[in-house]
């Protein structure tokens, strides 16, 4: 697969795209590589979704924006969603999508075509907590992108409100016992309508994570309900402080899901850390102008601290 894609002023830049897997526990991730026609063993940035998301949801338009830039790019999608590996389906687990996050790393480390001594991390939402967090355990990394970042599960929890938080208890207990029993997953939706049991029931949640699906993709809105507590207590944020290299936060300063003002207040302790704000919502980030300012921005940053080139 080939294409072209404008690259700032300069000509558009051919890059292929191929479709890989890399082993990750007992199963493997499903993943496209980009790689930029012409530019011998580039450097490459790994990117990762958020919740319950899968690459097909937009990190294709980034991941082709970055490699237009002479940068390769490696979208994957997580064990147990999408067209990765993993049984029971859904199964969402952040000690798990940290070791894919590993094993992503580990992959282009050794992937002869690309230069896995130059290497950046770009994570969206709950991947942008990943990517924190990845950051901050590999400090071999030249580059850490963390866009509209999940930083801290108490305060997004505040945010959907501790009263629907309570209401999700039943479900998530009905999902330990089926685990306990071997029973399949009791699942809880992802994203839905104000006032509906979701991870995600802001008023621009549903259609906003809608939007994202390609046509034609056949998409699964719910998780097994045991992740919730994991959500909860996960908060990658604090290890913003730990990150040694360049990281730029790209905060929405009207997001829905994960409060800003907590993530600004996590991001500025970064010592390197860049912060840009943006008025575009939680889900406007993917598409539109949002998108455009951002992915030029973000580029920007890959190129200076991955080729070694200011703009």
């Amino acid at each position: 697969m080939t294409k072209s894609q404008k690259n700032g002023s300069q000509a558009p830049r051919e890059f292929t795209r191929r479709d890989i897997r890399f082993n990750s526990g007992e199963t493997y991730c499903s993943a496209w590589l980009y790689l930029p026609a012409g530019v011998k063993r580039p450097p490459v940035v790994v990117l990762g979704h958020g919740l319950g998301a899968v690459r097909e949801m937009r990190l294709d338009a980034y991941a082709e924006r970055f490699a237009a830039a002479g940068i390769a790019s490696l979208a994957f999608t997580y064990r147990y969603f999408g067209d990765s590996g993993g049984t029971p389906r859904q199964l969402m687990s952040v000690k798990r999508q940290l070791a894919d996050w590993d094993a992503a790393l580990d992959y282009v480390k050794g992937y002869p075509d690309v230069d896995g001594s130059r290497i950046a991390v770009w994570g969206s939402s709950f991947g942008g907590g990943h990517a924190i967090q990845v950051a901050s355990k590999h400090p071999e990394l030249k580059a850490a992108i963390s866009q509209c970042p999940f930083t801290d599960g108490l305060a997004s929890a505040a945010a959907l409100g501790f009263g629907e938080s309570v209401k999700m208890m039943p479900v998530i207990f009905r999902d330990y016992a089926a685990k306990l029993f071997g029973r399949p997953p009791v699942m809880v939706p992802i994203a839905a309508a104000p006032g509906q049991p979701a991870l995600m029931n802001a008023h621009d949640a549903l259609e906003g994570y809608l939007a994202l699906i390609p046509k034609g993709h056949k998409f699964v809105n719910h998780v097994a309900a045991r992740v919730i507590p994991e959500i909860a207590t996960y908060r990658p944020g604090r290890s913003a402080a730990k990150v040694k290299m360049p990281i730029l936060f790209c905060v929405s300063t009207t997001d829905t899901v994960t409060p800003p003002e907590q993530t600004i207040a996590l991001a500025s302790r970064a010592p390197h850390g860049e912060i840009k704000r943006y008025s575009a919502g939680h889900f406007a980030f993917y598409l539109g102008e949002a998108f455009e300012e951002l992915a030029t921005d973000q580029t920007a940053f890959l190129t200076k601290h991955l080729l070694g080139v200011a703009n």
